[in-house]
């Protein structure tokens, strides 16, 4: 077997194997140029991808710890005095018989304030109207659990006679709930002391366990 013949592919294409095309187009006496390699990009992390509707920073944070509550003022108390709206005369009573004034919120016995209660309001309309919704809110649940209400407890907005309008009302409250009655009283208008105490207020230190002082302002 004789050497292979002769090509254009130059006469020693069995040891080198084929040109290129670059190489067979190059211009003679030129070196022969490397093809320029494209560094390899690395594909970037996929980002985190929030819920929709997270802030944005909040992804990684950690959930705030609840701040500790402060131990109620009102522990260990007997009663709450508790104003079915501003201005009902809890704060006064509370000071006249002893109990917790709690103003217009229901008491917390988890946290140690007492769960009975009794729930004050004026004798005007308005009054009456939030003693009332005051009832059908404990009626349906909507307090903190181991509330018990001892009683309504009306303050008189004027002195006299109640309108008959008004007078209905008190009567649909009694229906519901037991009702005191707490007359007028001047003094209290003025910020004076008042000794002694009406009768009838007197006969609510039954319900609070609390001595029937004098006491001045109706808050």
């Amino acid at each position: 077997m004789g050497v292979p013949p002769a090509s254009s592919a130059g006469p020693q294409m069995w040891i080198r194997g084929p040109a290129s095309q670059q190489s067979a187009q190059q211009p003679a006496g030129q070196p022969v140029q490397q093809p320029t390699r494209q560094p390899v990009q690395q594909a970037a992390p996929a980002a985190a991808v929030a819920p929709p509707g997270t802030a944005v920073g909040a992804v990684h944070a950690a959930p705030a710890a609840p701040a500790p509550r402060e131990p109620s003022p009102h522990r260990g108390e007997r009663i709450a005095w508790v104003n079915a709206h501003g201005g009902g005369g809890a704060s006064t009573l509370a000071h006249a018989l002893g109990g917790a004034d709690l103003g217009t919120r229901w008491p917390e016995p988890a946290d140690g304030e007492p769960g009975d209660m009794l729930l004050v309001a004026r004798t005007h309309a308005g009054g009456l109207r939030a003693a009332s919704q005051a009832l059908n809110a404990l009626r349906m649940g909507d307090h903190p659990d181991g509330l018990r209400l001892v009683a309504v407890v009306l303050v008189a907005d004027a002195p006299g006679r109640l309108p008959r309008q008004l007078g209905q009302r008190v009567r649909v409250l009694r229906s519901a709930a037991e009702v005191h009655r707490v007359p007028w009283v001047p003094a209290w208008r003025l910020g004076n002391e008042v000794d002694p105490l009406p009768r009838d207020v007197r006969a609510l230190a039954a319900l609070t366990g609390g001595p029937a002082g004098p006491v001045a302002g109706l808050r």
